[in-house]
């Protein structure tokens, strides 16, 4: 097939469901980080406690693994090879958020929230490591440009 002339039908899916997964993750940090009360509302004392005490490396973190997602997406959705770049990014991102949740931050994160956490956690790992592969994996094919 002339990657040229016709782009699969599968990245176009591919690309916008990343788009839509990682816009959920967008809209959780904006929310967070605005201090939206209606949002807010759905966590715990101790849950917000947790969140409002992220030191700004961590704030910084956090933003890089959501946006290189979102922009990791977009780029996709343009067929362009910075896709990869800014999946890496986000990797960076979730890389530190992830030490700092389960490891330096301090909190009892298993009794502030539950299990849901690492399982969250988990699952974002394995979609945000299959987005990389699959960037790189099109970038390779010539796919994006």
């Amino acid at each position: 097939m002339d990657m040229e002339s016709k782009t699969p039908v599968s990245h176009w899916i591919i690309s916008g469901l990343s788009l839509v997964w990682n816009a959920f993750g967008a809209v959780d940090y904006t929310m967070t980080q605005s201090g939206n009360e209606a949002y807010l509302a759905q966590f715990t004392p101790e849950q917000r406690a947790y969140f409002e005490g992220f030191p700004a490396w961590m704030e910084a973190a956090w933003a890089l693994g959501i946006w290189g997602a979102v922009a990791g997406s977009l780029l996709l959705l343009m067929r362009s090879r910075h896709a990869v770049t800014a999946f890496g990014v986000s990797l960076f991102g979730l890389l530190v958020s992830t030490i700092w949740q389960f490891g330096l931050s301090g909190a009892d994160v298993m009794k502030i929230f539950g299990t849901g956490p690492m399982v969250m956690t988990a699952f974002i790992w394995l979609v945000a490591i299959a987005l990389f592969l699959y960037a790189r994996k099109k970038r390779d094919a010539g796919l994006l440009r």
